[in-house]
């Protein structure tokens, strides 16, 4: 059979075309946004799973030097316990940044500390530590600075989140609609159309309720990832499929399907 999109007049398909375009346009545009938007959160370059987990979840965790510090590891490579307690007071100071390099202390300035105890391993290219260097250095302040700060990022408050969701959740449903609408009214398999409309739906669904589940568990940042994968993909999945629905030529298989079921049809679209 011949889809009822394909029998449309020209005009109505080039109309529909564009409509789809926009709305891929569209799509394309608020996850560049998105993307945009929560990577400053950390205030470090790029997307990263902190900025997520701090949009929706929060953080709030220790720095990671005084977490070495603190532990066994601390204990092992700094065993001067006067050392361990310097430089965890440095890291409780609010002039962490202004004393790294202190002057007035000397040689139990937090740099000398580090440089005489620590980058033995924690420095780039070291040849002990297991390659730690390249990953967490401690040679010099732009590095040592990523380790010696805590992490606390607060969440989106509540009442930016009901505002959102007020606006998705009564815009996109319907957007999905129409473009799921659009996609039974194609060529292609039941099986197909079914995937891809359940995938949109539930996907939406997820996505829109992970926002809340969220603020409980940090699970729920990976709900709404995956949901929100799943949605775009079958949404734009749903839009090209109108859109080759479209304009694919029509096959000799589906002429005759047509002809056979309706004879006083015209000549067959090409």
């Amino acid at each position: 059979m011949i889809s009822p999109l394909r029998k449309l007049p020209t005009g109505v398909r080039a109309g529909l075309t564009g409509l789809a375009l926009t709305l891929l346009g569209g799509y394309a545009a608020s996850v560049a946004y998105i993307q945009s938007h929560h990577s400053k959160k950390d205030e470090e370059p790029g997307l990263s799973m902190d900025d997520l987990v701090g949009a929706y979840h929060g953080v709030d965790r220790e720095a990671p030097l005084r977490v070495a510090l603190e532990s066994a590891h601390g204990e092992e490579h700094l065993p001067d316990e006067a050392l361990r307690k310097l430089m965890i007071s440095w890291l409780s100071s609010e002039r962490i940044s202004e004393n790294f390099e202190s002057v007035d202390l000397g040689e139990f300035s937090p740099a000398e500390i580090l440089e005489m105890n620590c980058t033995r391993c924690h420095a780039k290219g070291a040849s002990e530590g297991s390659g730690i260097g390249n990953t967490l250095p401690l040679e010099y302040w732009e590095d040592v600075r990523r380790a010696a700060f805590p992490k606390r990022l607060d969440p989106v408050p509540i009442e930016i989140l009901t505002i959102s969701t007020h606006a998705h959740a009564l815009t996109l449903p319907l957007v999905a609609l129409l473009a799921g609408v659009g996609l039974l009214l194609t060529r292609w398999s039941r099986r197909f159309q079914s995937q891809v409309f359940a995938a949109m739906g539930v996907g939406l669904f997820l996505d829109i309720a992970g926002w809340w589940f969220a603020r409980a568990s940090e699970i729920g940042v990976l709900v709404l990832l995956a949901a929100g994968a799943a949605f775009g993909l079958a949404f734009v999945t749903a839009l090209c499929a109108i859109l080759a629905d479209i304009w694919l030529p029509v096959s000799s298989k589906q002429r005759e399907s047509q002809a056979t079921s309706n004879p006083s049809q015209g000549e067959p679209l090409r």
